[in-house]
């Protein structure tokens, strides 16, 4: 290769518009030069650690190679071509148009190859891809709030200079932000395409490669930069706009039945309504601790006594717990509260909403869960879902009759569990082993939309209790499980004050004798209860879990736009993203 020939591959650094330079001036061979200038730095470059190349590795989008470029390099090479990196938005001459909108308009009315001369049209968008056919024709791809389309830079199209032409067709990169003008048509292979004419400028330049090609597959590169992995990973985006979806519905389908939605209180002197640790905060100018709350229950079961008969509410809760694949310590709920309703008007309703959100959002009540990397099952919401009871269950499997969990058997328990190898963490308390056992011996089984009713009273303080005819008294509860994830709780609300004070004073017991979740007395709500709550039928769901599974996402964090991560060792605060392998430019078509 001859020294100019190599000398062509750094455009943009040997270039007419550079001061003055010769190789005789610098009394060096052209090899020696190129070795000095080029090959040296990046030897050196290529000898950092990866967290520091990760925070300056960037792209030059030359159409026929690439180097590494800081992005404060890149700022001022495009100020000392003139163009401004981030201008102030200006409506274009054409008025803009989304591309959706030309996707619906022109798909199905354009031919292969045909084009629409006839009018210009103007659209914004990041580019995706830079692919050079030869020096006066370029083509880009483009994507706008997620639809993509085609671009064709062409010079016998374009009505600006050839320098003009030149400038920006060298310029513009993969990942920046662009605006132009042209007209629409179809390439020939059919792709819906602007033929650029007019205006073509950059919005704001991208100052780092995109992975497009190599991927962004790292949980933890991924979720600690989620900008990024919504740009590379369009599944991951398409998830949040499903989340969207859901929360829609769930909207409308309570506004249509007549339901108040309400916002209640996220800090209080005492969170309650639910077994939970919550996070404790201060108020400085109150000079007081407050907690964040871990459900909205006894603020909603209040306006029902004040005479809201209809209400729910959809918001954050926030729970001082572990973090797992089901588990994040913010999350969103729905809870809602019905006067004159029981539990056999939840069980129906409940199968309502569910068959039709998933109708809504997937398009069939039938939605593919995958189980393991082998098994896969379809999930159907049609009604009626299974039920079992709870307490008729565990003695089927167990073998053996429970004792009477009103007199504190914890002793009993704890045999059984020992007897059967199911590990309880301490605090020893019923409500937490009767936890345990069912998630042990019954929840495992609930692939298909099943619900768990019949708990005992213990593990329910604020539901109301039932007699069946076998003589046993439980809570007048259920819980709704699928693929194994608890995705609704819901109760026959207990509205006697005297005994919602026993209860609480149960479980302020347990909490002294170590329960965290335990949850304390809440005498403003014993007080409230006495002005007559009327039977009321109450019903909390994971947002979260729901959409986890009509998305197919194995993590919690998957449907979560920005989930909480666990804070980085110093070691490893500069997390690199690796971009050398999409610095060049797309293959020439």
């Amino acid at each position: 290769m001859s020294s100019s020939a190599s000398l062509q591959r750094f455009p943009r650094l040997w270039s007419s518009r550079s001061a003055p330079f010769s190789l005789t001036a610098c009394q060096v061979s052209p090899q020696r030069f190129l070795s000095r200038t080029y090959l040296l730095p990046l030897a050196k470059i290529a000898q950092q650690s990866p967290l520091r190349l990760g925070r300056q590795l960037s792209t030059a989008a030359d159409s026929s190679e690439s180097w590494i470029v800081k992005p404060e390099d890149r700022i001022e090479e495009l100020n000392r071509l003139g163009i401004t990196p981030y201008p102030r938005y200006k409506n274009p001459s054409v008025p803009p148009v989304e591309v959706r909108d030309l996707i619906t308009k022109y798909t199905e009315v354009l031919a292969d190859g045909e084009r629409d001369t006839t009018r210009s049209v103007s659209i914004s968008g990041r580019v995706l891809s830079r692919r050079e056919s030869s020096s006066n024709l370029v083509w880009y791809d483009l994507i706008q709030d997620g639809h993509p389309i085609q671009a064709v830079f062409n010079r016998k199209n374009f009505t600006g200079t050839q320098e003009e032409f030149e400038l920006l067709s060298k310029t513009l990169r993969r990942g920046d932000i662009v605006e132009l003008t042209g007209f629409i048509g179809k390439s020939k292979k059919g792709t819906l395409t602007v033929f650029i004419t007019g205006d073509f400028k950059l919005l704001s330049p991208c100052l780092h490669s995109l992975p497009i090609r190599s991927g962004l597959s790292n949980p933890e590169v991924r979720f600690r930069n989620r900008h990024l992995d919504f740009l590379v990973n369009r599944g991951a985006l398409e998830i949040i706009r499903k989340r969207s979806e859901v929360i829609k519905f769930i909207r409308q389908f309570f506004d249509s039945r007549n339901f108040l939605e309400v916002e209640t209180p996220i800090l209080s002197t005492q969170a309650g309504g639910a077994n939970a640790k919550p996070f404790v905060t201060h108020a400085n100018a109150l000079d007081m601790d407050m907690q964040m709350r871990v459900a909205p229950e006894l603020y909603l079961k209040q306006l029902v006594i004040g005479g809201v008969d209809r209400v729910y509410e959809l918001g954050k809760q926030f729970r001082n717990e572990g973090i797992d694949a089901d588990h994040n310590p913010e999350f969103t709920t729905c809870e809602f509260y019905q006067a004159y309703s029981n539990l056999e008007g939840l069980f129906e309703m409940t199968e309502d909403m569910l068959q039709e959100m998933a109708k809504s959002v997937t398009g069939s009540a039938t939605v593919p869960h995958k189980l393991s990397e082998t098994e896969t099952v379809e999930l159907s919401f049609e009604k009626p879902f299974r039920k079992i009871n709870i307490m008729d269950c565990l003695e089927e499997k167990l073998a053996t009759r429970l004792p009477d969990l009103d007199g504190e058997p914890v002793a009993e328990l704890l045999e059984i569990c020992k007897k059967h190898r199911v590990f309880v963490s301490t605090p020893h308390t019923v409500p937490r082993i009767m936890d345990k056992l069912i998630s042990h011996f019954i929840e495992p089984e609930c692939v298909q939309p099943t619900f768990l009713w019949g708990h005992p009273l213990v593990m329910s303080p604020l539901a109301k209790d039932i007699h069946l005819e076998s003589g046993r008294t439980v809570a007048g509860r259920f819980e709704l499980f699928v693929a194994g994830k608890e995705i609704v709780n819901a109760y026959e609300e207990l509205n006697d004050p005297f005994q919602q004070k026993e209860r609480f004073t149960k479980q302020q017991n347990d909490k002294e004798n170590g329960d965290e979740e335990a949850q304390p007395m809440d005498q403003a709500f014993c007080s409230a209860l006495e002005y007559g709550l009327p039977p009321t039928a109450g019903w909390g769901m994971g947002v979260d879990r729901v959409v986890q599974i009509l998305t197919g996402s194995a993590h919690i964090r998957d449907v979560l736009a920005f989930p909480t991560m666990r804070a980085l060792k110093p070691s490893l605060t500069g997390e690199s993203i690796k971009e050398s392998d999409d610095s060049k430019d797309d293959a020439r078509p």
